[in-house]
Formats: C-alpha cells, structure tokens, sequence
C-alpha cells in the first residue's frame, strides 16, 4: 500500500478548514488550493496524496456548488452543472483542468449566455485550466454519438449543482446509447488504444513513463470502467487470492498517489515522470528511492495492462457476431492436453478437469499457450490460483516435461509466464520468483525489468536449442541466470545456490544439478572474458577451462546462452565483434580441453611487416567480416601519442571503434582497428593517411578538433553528461609489474583518442589494448606496464586522468536551486 488512507472524515475536515476562505472570486479556491499543497491545515501538516485528491475535489465541489446557486444554477432553474474529467471521476489532482458542462433546458439563451460567463470569468481570471461546454442534454447526447473521446469522458459526468433531473437524463443517455451502440462503435476504440499505446509507450519499460496516457496507466483503468458501463465485462477482473501487489485496485491507486506527488512536485499538471524527480516523489510516498519507485509502477503497469488485455478480449467475446458470422455454428471445444481444450480462441479447462487433484494441471495449460500463441481463460487462471494444489516435492517427471515444453515455446513463452505471474501461479511455482518481479535494471544497458529480461532470454534460448547437445539444461539456465539480483552478494554466486535448490526441486539428476549450478555461476565468464582479457595470452584460456573443469557441454551451453542472453539484453549489446570475440575464446577452450596445444598467437602479416620496416605512415582499410564493419591497419613510427593520433583520426572521419589492438615491429607500430561508419560509407585511406600524418605532425590538433565535433553534433549533452558513473577496475596479471586497468563508461566522440591521451600524459607505457563497444556504452581494457612503479598513488594518479576523459552524470541540482515552473 503506498503512503497512508486518511479516509473521508480528514477530506472533510479539510473542507471545514478551508470553506472559511472561499468566497465569490476564484481567486479565493486557489489560494486555498495552495493551502492544501503547502499543508497549512492545523491538523494536518501534509495530507497524503490520497487525502490531498479528497479535499480537492471537496474544495472545488464546495466553490463550484456555492457559485453556482449564486449565479441561479438551483433545482428548479432548468440548469445544471455536471462534472467530467478528475472531478467527474472524484479523483482531483492538483493541477488537474477542471471539466464542465453547463446543460440547460427551455432556458432564455441569453440568460443561460450571463451564466456562463458569471461562472467560467473567475476561473479564468485566476489562471484555473477550464475545459468547458454549453449544451442542451441533445446536443451533449449528440456530441458523444459523434465523439469517441468526448463519450468515454461523459460517462463519467457526475452532477455537481442545480437540477438533478438535467444531470440524471444526460448521464442516463449517454450511458444507454454506449450500451446499444458499443458493437458498431468497439473496432473505433480497439484503434484509438492501440494508438495511444503506440504513441505512449508501456509504462513498465520507460526510463520516463506516460503514467496517464501509456499502456498499463490510468486511461486504461478508465478504459475497464467504460467497457463495464457497456455490460461486456467487468470493472475489476478478478485475478485470484495470490496476485502480486494486491491487484487491479491497488495498482489504481498507486498510479493516481504517484501522479498526485508529480504534480505537486513539477507545481504544475504533468502527465510523464521525469527521472529527475523520482526519488523525490519516492521518498514523499514512503516508497523509497527511485529503483523503489520504478519497481512500484512496473508491478502496478503490468497489473493493469494484463487486466486490459482480459477485459478487451472478454469483450470482444462478448459482442454479439455480425453478418454471416451469425450463420456459423458455435466454437467448438478442441484438446490441446490432458484436461486442457481450446474454446472461443481461448486456453480453457476441459469440463472433466479436476485441478483439485492435479497438480501439474497449472504447467499443461500455460505450455498450451505458449505452444499455440492462444491466450488463458482469466476464469481459467483464477480457477487454478483458487484450486490447483502445490506440486510435490521433486516434481513428477510430467509436471518438468510441461515446464520445459512450455520454456522451449519461443516468443510465447513471455505471454504465458506473464499471466501466470499477474494472478500469483508462477510465484506459487517459482517462489525465488518474487525478488527478481518488476525489479529495475542498474545499467543502461538492459530495457528490461529482470524478470521480463529473463523471460526473453528464454524465448532468445529457445531458437537456439539445437546448438546444444542438452537444450533443457540450456532453457533452464536461461531461466534462472539472473535469479540472484535483488539480493546481497555477487548475484551470479547466489544464483548458482538458487539454481541448486530450484533444480533438486525440479527433480533433476545431481549431475544435471550441478551443471545448472555451473550455467548460473559462470554465465558472465566467457563474455567478461573475451571483452576485457588478452585472448593471446595462454593464462586467459586456461583460467576459463579450469573454471569450467574442462567440461566441454558445459562451455557449449555457455556460449549460447551468453548470445541468448546479449540479445535479451538491449539494443546494440551482441554484435558481431563480440561474437567473433567469445567464438574465438570458445575455440581455443575447445583445444585446450581436447587435450591440444594453444596455438601461438598468428605473427604479422609479412607484407605489413615489410611496410613496417620501410618506415613511414601507412594506413589501409578493407571489408570486415559484417556488412558495416571495416578493418583500419595503421603503420607507423612508435612515439608518444600514436594511438591517440590514429583514433582521434578515425572518430573525426566518424568511425565508431569497435574494438582494437596494438602492435609493434621494430621502431614501427601495428595498430589495428575494427570500426563501423555511424552512417554512409567509410573515407578513403589515402585521406585516413594525410590527416593521421598531419595530426603527427602538428598540424592537426585532435583534441580540438573532437571537442569542436562534439559541440556541434546533435544531442551533444550525452558526450558531456552520462546516466551512470563510470567504473574503473584493476586487476593484476601473470606479469610482474604489469596490470589491466577496466574502464566502463558510456560512450563519447573520441573516447578511445581521449583515453590513450590521457595515458600517454602520464607516461603510461599501454603494452596491449582491448576496446569493446555495446550500445552507448564501452569496456575498455588496457594492459599498463607500471614496473617497480605500482603503488597506489601511481594508480590514482592514472585513474584521475582517465575519469577526467569520460561522461559523468549531472549533478542533481538542490531543491533551492531547482527552476521556478
């Protein structure tokens, strides 16, 4: 439950508070609104969101109710104000417009005209937001008819002043004809929806949610409540005993507090929520901080967006058919499974099913799903959470073989464990389930909670299935990989103990246990490996093998679930850089554990060596092994700032580097570069040549020219500010003296040329380096030769001059400093 219910004695007692101060003006109802806001009631210091919407809508209802019989809107006057909107609904939040409809009846037109501009001129003449309308009951009646979004507003009209007959036939009228006319009228409505949704975005996967208008927001909640006016489903879907978060109205609840604090926090009205203010509105709902708030309204989101869904597709059901859809005989019930039958497009309960008695019953129905794309019964679903009992402990082999068939479903696997999880089943199944639920990610990388990230690694698993010689132990670990986050420690190590509780629980043989003990614990490895280790390095391969015990099935699973897993991940996180990469430390894995020798590194192509050796600059350019990837070799003689000369040169020509590496014949360098252009085709390698000879020379300065570039391009803030603080690493090799130094950071023009810069200002001698690029963030990895010199103070003075050249995020200005709204 968020923040506290003062219940309606407090809204009236601050009706009774602020009724003193209302007067004729509305100068007056917005200086008490303010009251309310700054919590200047005596005994209430601060109402709470819920209690604050209450005594608003008292507050306006007591203005409007007063002026109203002022200006001769009585019960006898022909005249009757209605409200619509917030107030319509009783739920007012502070900066809300105020929606009103004058209606009248026989009435001298230009009597009713004095009223209105008696009532509307003092809302207008104190800056209150007024949405408002003079309307016979026909005209309303008739706008409604014509306007899809001006009858989903009516239907909430509530009477507020004067002839309560007026109000009841309007409101009465409306409602009637949105029964009658709900068939012609719901293929219009599926449309609008899909459209906002569209255009809005869900809110449980937004950094800045539309918390109004998004999928799972509160237009969908009044959504339900316009499909139950029209008597095809109910308000309130029941979603069983156990559902997450306490359910439809909960959740309801949650979105109006959090979008009552963002008002009073922006000062104005304010439909997204903007990152900037999270925690603020966080901590004034008691929720906690803003991953506290963001698991809070992705819980509450999806509550609502499952709940949607059930009430469109009840719906639809429920409208009567049309034309030749008539004629046809009535669906029939067709087996899916053992209890299990689809009936009116829907997964249902055979009628011989016993869930009382069947405990696997919960797993066939949702393979079902998953298997044929069909939805599950709400009334299925709450059936099962009511009846079905708990599996035994280890499963029967059934109960495993459905939960693998249902895992193995490809992209329907994410519908079926979604509803199972909103009506509480996959929680009774799974219950590690709950610390992972809505849980927010930490990095910019994912765009998933990590529970829905784990459901599209699972489906990413399943088309990969016949890479792996045990395409159960892979879905499982695809399943489970990430069950350690929202927990204390490394989650990858309390992750592999969950594994080993959840798969003895499944019934898995030990050895099957162990293995996916051994998928959760290393799922990392070969990524973190292959992006940030020398792959040369005879120590980097065997430290892998010797993690994995040589087990040659194990490392197979890991290499694909490491890709099912990228790709679940975001945008821009696999890629065929770091495929080539892992594919390439898989390889020499697989050699080493055969039993074979690691191969030495290749050697220098001689023609390279023999340009090498002719001194001079050389640059050349080919086709990679992707469609838009191209390899830069640059020769050239070794010196201080060579690396940073030749990446400056690349970025300024706007080529992305994916990664890198470094070498060296003689006094020469071989640096090679794999980059991707950021649009068109890449330049010549002659020009590459003149400006990489002209920066060596002088003649170009790089650095100034990037921060020029960077300037002048487009959503320039990211080069200067960040989302995350980067994260610097140290980690010692098999070599005296030598170290890795780890940075991650998100991306800017020019990175890599800053950072060998900065390396090369402190006469850091850079032996090897690994530069990996996924989305807008990078892992960089250079090997520092330091020598007798590594000490802490060298460290810092290093880890300085690099975090100098990377984003950071914004500070957070202090409330004091924020701008006036």
């Amino acid at each position: 439950m968020v923040g506290g219910s003062m219940g309606a004695h407090d809204g009236g007692g601050a009706r009774e508070a602020v009724g003193a101060n209302i007067s004729h003006g509305a100068a007056d109802l917005v200086r008490a609104r303010a009251q309310l806001l700054e919590g200047g009631l005596p005994r209430n210091p601060r109402l709470d969101a819920e209690s604050l919407r209450l005594a608003l809508v008292d507050l306006y209802e007591l203005w409007l109710t007063t002026k109203g019989t002022e200006v001769g809107i009585t019960r006898d006057s022909g005249l009757a104000l209605v409200a619509v909107g917030g107030l319509g609904r009783g739920e007012m939040l502070p900066y809300s417009d105020l929606d009103l409809v004058l209606l009248h009846d026989d009435v001298d037109p230009k009597l009713v005209a004095e009223i209105a501009d008696q009532l509307w001129y003092p809302l207008w003449d104190a800056h209150i937001k007024l949405d408002h309308s003079v309307r016979t009951v026909a005209q309303a009646v008739r706008v409604a008819t014509d306007d899809m979004v001006a009858a989903l507003g009516m239907l909430e009209a509530r009477h507020i002043v004067g002839d309560p007959e007026l109000s009841a036939l309007l409101i009465g009228e409306v409602r009637r004809n949105w029964r009658t006319g709900i068939r012609t009228r719901f293929d219009e409505l599926i449309t609008q929806v899909e459209a906002r949704w569209q255009r809005s975005g869900e809110i449980a996967h937004r950094a800045e949610p539309d918390l109004k208008n998004g999928r799972g927001g509160l237009r969908d909640i009044q959504l339900l409540d316009a499909l139950a006016i029209a008597q095809l489903t109910d308000a309130v879907p029941g979603l069983g005993p156990d559902v997450p978060g306490g359910g439809l109205t909960i959740a309801h609840r949650r979105l109006l507090d959090v979008r009552t604090e963002l008002h009073r926090v922006a000062g104005r009205a304010r439909d997204q929520l903007r990152a900037q203010d999270a925690d603020e509105i966080g901590a004034a709902l008691r929720i906690g901080d803003r991953f506290d708030l963001a698991r809070t309204l992705s819980d509450s989101a999806r509550t609502v967006g499952y709940s949607v869904d059930v009430g469109l597709r009840t719906a639809a059901n429920a409208l009567p058919r049309r034309g030749l859809a008539r004629l046809r005989r009535l669906p029939v019930r067709r087996p899916l499974d053992e209890g299990v039958v689809e009936h009116s497009g829907e997964v249902v309960l055979a009628r011989d099913a016993r869930p009382q008695r069947d405990p696997g019953l919960i797993l066939r129905v949702a393979a079902s799903s998953a298997r044929t794309g069909l939805p599950m019964s709400a009334t299925t679903l709450n059936r099962l959470s009511e009846d079905a009992p708990e599996l035994r402990e280890p499963w029967p082999r059934g109960a495993l073989n459905d939960l693998l068939i249902l895992l193995g479903a490809g992209r329907g696997v994410i519908g079926a464990i979604e509803a199972l999880d909103r009506t509480g089943l996959w929680g009774r199944l799974l219950p590690e389930w709950g610390a992972v639920r809505d849980l927010p990610p930490r990095d910019a990388q994912h765009v998933w909670t990590v529970d829905r990230h784990l459901m599209e690694t699972v489906a990413r698993a399943g088309s990969m299935s016949t890479r792996v010689a045990r395409p159960d132990l892979l879905a499982l670990g695809a399943l489970l990989h990430d069950i350690g986050k929202g927990r204390a420690g490394d989650h990858s190590v309390v992750g592999a103990e969950l594994a080993t509780h959840i798969g003895r629980r499944l019934g898995l043989w030990p050895s099957d246990v162990s293995t996916l003990h051994a998928i959760v614990r290393y799922h990392l490895l070969l990524p973190d490996t292959a992006t940030r280790r020398d792959l040369a390095d005879p120590q980097t391969v065997q430290r892998v093998v010797d993690a994995l015990d040589g087990d040659v099935q194990l490392l197979e699973l890991l290499h694909t679930l490491a890709e099912a897993d990228s790709l679940a991940t975001g945008p821009g996180v696999w890629g065929e850089w770091k495929a080539s990469l892992i594919g390439e430390l898989v390889r020499r894995c697989r050699l080493v554990m055969a039993g074979e020798p690691l191969p030495t590194p290749e050697p220098i192509a001689p023609a390279l060596i023999a340009k090498a050796k002719t001194g001079g600059v050389h640059v050349e350019l080919r086709q990679g092994e992707g469609k838009y990837t191209y390899a830069v070799t640059v020769i050239a003689p070794d010196g201080t700032g060579l690396l940073s000369d030749a990446a400056g040169v690349l970025a300024l020509h706007s080529l992305r580097v994916l990664s890198a590496s470094l070498g060296s014949e003689g006094d020469s360098a071989i640096d090679e570069f794999l980059v991707s252009p950021e649009f068109g085709n890449p330049p010549d390698a002659g020009l590459l040549r003149q400006e990489l000879i002209r920066a060596i020379n002088g003649q170009l300065d790089v650095s100034t020219a990037l921060a020029k570039r960077e300037r002048e391009a487009v959503g320039a803030r990211a080069s200067k500010y960040a989302n995350a603080e980067p994260k610097l690493l140290w980690t010692k090799t098999s070599v005296p003296g030598q170290v890795i130094l780890e940075l991650r950071a998100e991306d800017r023009i020019g990175l890599l040329s800053r950072l060998a810069g900065a390396l090369e200002h402190t006469n850091t001698d850079v032996r090897w380096a690994k530069v990996v690029t996924m989305g807008s963030a990078v892992v960089d990895s250079f090997c520092l030769d330091l020598g007798i010199d590594d000490t802490e103070k060298r460290r810092a003075t290093i880890a300085n001059a690099v975090l100098a050249m990377v984003a950071r995020p914004e500070p957070r200005k202090p409330d004091g400093d924020r701008p006036a709204t």
